[in-house]
């Protein structure tokens, strides 16, 4: 069946304080966000009409921009209630939420510090992220090419859209040569995370290891399952893990509002199990955001 494009859909979309048709809800081609990149956004999911952890999401956003130099003129409060309304107004049931804030066309420089600053937000149904059938047999990952920078020379801890450009590159390379997605390193050569997702590691011993996020976002659904993985009783280590130690390694998960919890199969040439540990996480995870 036919992929339906996002331009060309039935529905509203709250578009700088007001809902408008979605085929209206248009940006001009000499926005600065397109152009430099001045762009955060945020993704939620929609369990039951409701969406999970909202105003830590919303927080989020204010808090990316601030992380880019700018200022999102509406309250976490209000963005709450403009995420409410088009969750409403669209029907939707279970499925995602996209906020995206970003500098307009008042100026084209690199320097628009007087431009105003646009907020959309759109819903829309949508299921797996990976699909069903990766929920039981599990993802292939290929090693990226392309790194996680140093937090340096960019401002990972923000959902900033240029931080995504390697990410789209990695997959869209990893999706050629036969795998689902990319595991990505940081420029240390330590292990970060996957293009839009967090990762986990069931060590051996039965310990859950998580890259330390100290070059990439500390995702909300990743903070939410290490609190669920802890209340199961495991032991819970973040530190800088080497590609190497996979070879210790007896389950992979990945975590992401998107990912939800997804299986990982395949690293390269390293075979994991779905394991116990992980589709135990994934049933508490889905009690815990439908309940």
């Amino acid at each position: 069946m036919a992929m339906i494009p996002f331009d060309d859909r039935d529905g509203e979309i709250w578009l700088d304080g007001a809902l408008v048709p979605w085929r209206d809800a248009k940006v001009h081609v000499l926005s600065h966000g397109l152009h430099y990149a001045s762009s955060v956004f945020e993704g939620l999911r929609v369990y039951h009409g409701k969406p999970f952890k909202l105003t830590e999401h919303s927080q989020r956003l204010q808090t990316s921009a601030k992380m880019l130099d700018f200022t999102i003129p509406y309250s976490v409060e209000e963005l709450n209630a403009a995420c409410l309304e088009v969750v409403k107004k669209n029907n939707v049931v279970n499925g995602y939420i996209r906020p995206v804030a970003w500098s307009g066309s008042d100026m084209m420089a690199i320097s628009a510090r007087n431009n105003r600053i646009h907020v959309a937000i759109a819903a829309w149904e949508w299921a797996a992220y990976f699909g069903a059938e990766m929920k039981e047999k599990g993802l292939r990952l290929k090693t990226a090419t392309w790194r996680r920078p140093d937090p340096q020379t960019a401002p990972s801890h923000s959902k900033a859209a240029g931080l995504y450009m390697i990410c789209t590159m990695s997959k869209h390379q990893a999706e050629a040569e036969g795998y689902n997605d990319a595991l990505m390193l940081d420029w240390r050569g330590y292990i970060a995370e996957a293009t839009g997702a967090n990762i986990f590691l069931v060590m051996k011993n039965g310990e859950i290891h998580t890259p330390t996020a100290d070059c990439f976002l500390n995702g909300i659904t990743r903070r939410t399952v290490m609190g669920l993985a802890a209340q199961a009783g495991h032991k819970v280590v973040e530190r800088h893990i080497q590609p190497q130690e996979l070879t210790d390694v007896a389950e992979v998960f990945l975590t992401g509002t998107a990912a939800e919890i997804t299986p990982v199969a395949s690293i390269d040439n390293h075979q994991f199990g779905v394991g116990e540990v992980t589709k135990k996480l994934m049933r508490d995870y889905d009690l815990l955001v439908r309940s």
